[in-house]
């Protein structure tokens, strides 16, 4: 199904856009040593995700790369960006990780400003506010989650959204499917969703 992919783009293209909103009001905290990287590996979630496309190079990428130096909060910013199709195959579904690595001040703030910049994408509105989440796997870290309603050719498309931070790594990740895009968006269930952002995590998040 096109529509998965031009969804994925867009959620892409949206945290991209806002990343470093708030970053001037960041802790005052040192910054922590860089012990962590983000990977774009060629599968997810125990192999059910197949990658469709490394954005890390990409010039929306860049754009976070760009915003980051020499702001508060942010040292020796890298983009870590995917798009994921389930089986090898779009038209059941995709995952889409919007991501950076490299050292942090403020996870808290590194999280928010994920959530905020897929807010902003053009069309979508928030439809359940953000709420936080301690899954396992997340290493004590707080994930949290909200969904938007994204208007897509005419077309209200429910769209969640989860987001991690911590010292060295931050990303914002969506599953989307053909059943769950047209879900009320009260029906999204935000703890199945915080559990696999968790995962995905995991499984991108690699010693230096």
């Amino acid at each position: 199904m096109v529509i998965l992919a031009i969804v994925g783009g867009l959620v892409a293209l949206g945290v991209a856009g806002s990343v470093m909103r708030g970053v001037e009001e960041s802790s005052g905290a040192g910054y922590p040593d860089a012990e962590y990287s983000l990977d774009v590996p060629k599968t997810l979630l125990g192999g059910r995700y197949e990658l469709a496309q490394d954005l890390s190079d990409s010039e929306d990428a860049r754009r976070i790369e760009d915003q980051a130096e020499g702001a508060s909060g942010y040292k020796d910013t890298k983009a870590a960006v995917g798009q994921y199709s389930l089986g090898g195959d779009a038209t059941k579904g995709t995952l889409v990780v919007s991501g950076m690595y490299g050292r942090f001040k403020n996870p808290d703030r590194t999280r928010e400003s994920l959530l905020n910049g897929a807010a902003a994408g053009e069309g979508s509105q928030i439809a359940v506010p953000a709420q936080d989440f301690h899954p396992d796997g997340a290493d004590g870290n707080t994930v949290t989650c909200e969904v938007l309603t994204k208007d897509q050719g005419g077309t209200e498309i429910t769209v969640p959204i989860c987001a991690w931070g911590d010292g060295n790594t931050g990303a914002a990740m969506t599953e989307l499917t053909a059943a769950t895009m047209t879900l009320d968006p009260a029906e999204v269930d935000l703890d199945k969703a915080a559990a696999t952002a968790a995962r995905v995590r995991s499984e991108m998040r690699k010693p230096i």
